[in-house]
């Protein structure tokens, strides 16, 4: 298989799909929270506004600025974040950690459309805008909880 076809079939129709329908990119007018993380390697941002109530994700917002396996991925975890805790997210991460590194299952429920991009396993190279959505919102919600507890 050529190099080619291998690019071709890493952006899918499915993520070039999810990468076109981005939810919550209106930001939040007063977040609880928000945090902006970069790849240094790529140079993807992705900035995430949240709300927390009850130690849920009452609201969320995110501005992605990323490549199309970033995008999709920062679209499941718009998608599925809603209402979710810190220690689902959290996992959610260590599972899409694992999954792109090691080749392990795919992250729970509600996470679980992540699965899109296990094909990613193999470019390294785009690891790290892929987990940039989670990595934002679990910061948030560490820098929420800490201001609600403030």
């Amino acid at each position: 298989m050529s190099g080619e076809t291998d690019l071709i079939k890493l952006y899918s129709t499915r993520i070039l799909a999810l990468a076109a329908d981005m939810p919550h990119t209106a930001r939040l007018v007063n977040p609880d929270a928000t945090v902006k993380r970069r790849s240094p390697l790529c140079g993807s941002t992705v900035t995430v506004d949240l709300i927390l109530k009850d130690g849920k994700v009452a609201d969320y917002a995110q501005d992605v600025k990323a490549c199309a396996l970033g995008q999709a991925a920062a679209a499941v975890v718009g998608h599925a974040v809603m209402g979710c805790t810190r220690p689902q997210i959290e996992e959610a991460l260590e599972a899409l950690k694992t999954m792109l590194k090691s080749d392990g299952p795919t992250p729970p429920a509600p996470f679980d459309g992540l699965e899109v991009l296990r094909p990613a396993r193999d470019y390294k190279n785009r690891h790290a805008s892929i987990l940039l959505a989670l990595e934002a919102t679990v910061q948030a919600m560490v820098e929420a909880e800490q201001a609600h507890c403030a």
